[in-house]
C-alpha cells in the first residue's frame, strides 16, 4: 500500500440535536475530526496506509481518539501524547434557511504544544508519497506555523508530493494574515485546493467581470509553476439540507468539471471538503484520468453528505457502484 502522511489537530466535536440552539441544548452528541484527520480517514478507506502526525491528551478522550483512528483504518504511530487537553468545537446543526453554526474551544490544546523535536522526521517521511496540511493549521499559532512549514520543507527534501487546502476560517485568523502565509507556503507545493475567491482574497489575483475559474487557475499557476494540479468544489446552497455540488480540477492548463450533484437531505455536511480532498489525492496517486478523477473525488463528497459525523466511510467499489448506478439526483 501506498503512505501517505497528514498533520493536524483532531477534536472532540460535541453537536446540538436538529432544530436546536447551543444554549438549549441539554445534550450533545459525540463524534471525533479535523480536517487533516478526515483526509486520513478517507484515504484509509480509499486503501492507502494512512498515518496521522498530532499530539493529544494521555486520558479517556485521548483514549477515545486513538479508537476512533484505528476504527477507521488510520496508523497512529506518530500520534504522540502529552498536553492537557483535546480540543473542541460546538456544532449547531442547521435546519432550513438557517446555516449551521461552529464554537471553537481550542487553546492550550495538547496539538499546540507539538514540537518538531518530538517526532522522527525521516521516518516518518520515509517512503511516503504523499503529505498533507490545510490552512487550520496553519491559522492557530505562529509555532504551528513554523512546524508545519519545516515538515512541509522536510517532505519535499524525501521527495514527497506535497498537498495543501487553503480551509480559510475568519474565525481561526484575519484575511490579511492568511494572505502572507499561503503566498510563502504556496512556493512548496504540488497539489493546491483553492477556489475563485481564495484567488481574489488571499492570493490577490486581480479579477474582473470576465474571468471564470479556469482563469484564475492559470494566473496562479503563472505566478507558482511548482503547481501541477489544483482543484475546488462550487455550491449551491438552497437550504441547510438541500445543496448542489460541483468539482473542479485543474491540470495541463485545461479545467475538468464533474457534473452537478443534487444533495437532498444532507445528513450532515461537515467533512464534505475534505472527503473531494482525499478523492482528488486518490485520483492522482492512482493515476486517474482527469475526468474520472473529478467525477470519484465529486461523488465521494456528496456520499460524505448521507451520514454523520466528520469521516466519510465510503470505500473505492462503494463509490464507483454509486457513479455507475447514479444518485437519481444528479442534475445534467
Amino acid at each position: 500500500m501506498k503512505k501517505v502522511v497528514t498533520l493536524g489537530e483532531i477534536m472532540l466535536r460535541l453537536s446540538t440535536n436538529t432544530g436546536e440552539r447551543l444554549f438549549q441544548a441539554n445534550q450533545l452528541t459525540m463524534n471525533y475530526g479535523g480536517a487533516e484527520a478526515n483526509v486520513a480517514v478517507s484515504l484509509s478507506q480509499l486503501g492507502f496506509q494512512a498515518y496521522f502526525i498530532s499530539k493529544i491528551p494521555n486520558n479517556s478522550l485521548g483514549t477515545a481518539v486513538v479508537r476512533h483512528l484505528k476504527a477507521n483504518g488510520v496508523d497512529t504511530t506518530y500520534l504522540l501524547k502529552g498536553g492537557e487537553r483535546l480540543g473542541t468545537y460546538y456544532l449547531e446543526s442547521g435546519v432550513g434557511e438557517r446555516s449551521a453554526q461552529v464554537t471553537y474551544d481550542r487553546k492550550y490544546s495538547s496539538f499546540s504544544n507539538l514540537t518538531k523535536e518530538e517526532l522522527d522526521w525521516d521516518e516518518i517521511f520515509k517512503g511516503a508519497e504523499l503529505f498533507h496540511l490545510t490552512g487550520i493549521t496553519l491559522a492557530l499559532s505562529s509555532h504551528l506555523r513554523e512546524l508545519a512549514f519545516f515538515a512541509i520543507k522536510k517532505a519535499k527534501e524525501f521527495g514527497v508530493i506535497t498537498s495543501f487546502d487553503f480551509n480559510y476560517r475568519a474565525s481561526l485568523w484575519s484575511q490579511k494574515e492568511a494572505s502572507i502565509v499561503f503566498k510563502e507556503l504556496m512556493c512548496e507545493i504540488d497539489i493546491c485546493f483553492c477556489g475563485e475567491l481564495d484567488a481574489i482574497y488571499l492570493l490577490g489575483i486581480e479579477t474582473d467581470e470576465t474571468m471564470k475559474l479556469e482563469d484564475y487557475y492559470k494566473k496562479i499557476k503563472e505566478r507558482y509553476p511548482n503547481i501541477f494540479y489544483m482543484a475546488s468544489t462550487t455550491r449551491q446552497v438552497h437550504s441547510a439540507t438541500s445543496n448542489t455540488l460541483q468539482g473542479h480540477f485543474y491540470m495541463d492548463g485545461k479545467l475538468y468539471q464533474s457534473k452537478a450533484h443534487q444533495i437532498e437531505p444532507i445528513i450532515d455536511r461537515v467533512g464534505g471538503g475534505d472527503a473531494f480532498a482525499a478523492g482528488v489525492l486518490y485520483g492522482i496517486l492512482e493515476g486517474l484520468s482527469p475526468e474520472q478523477l473529478i467525477t470519484f473525488a465529486t461523488a465521494a463528497s456528496a456520499l460524505k453528505h448521507t451520514v454523520h459525523g466528520d469521516c466519510n466511510p465510503f470505500s473505492v467499489e462503494e463509490i464507483s457502484t454509486f457513479i455507475k448506478n447514479g444518485s437519481g439526483k444528479i442534475l445534467r
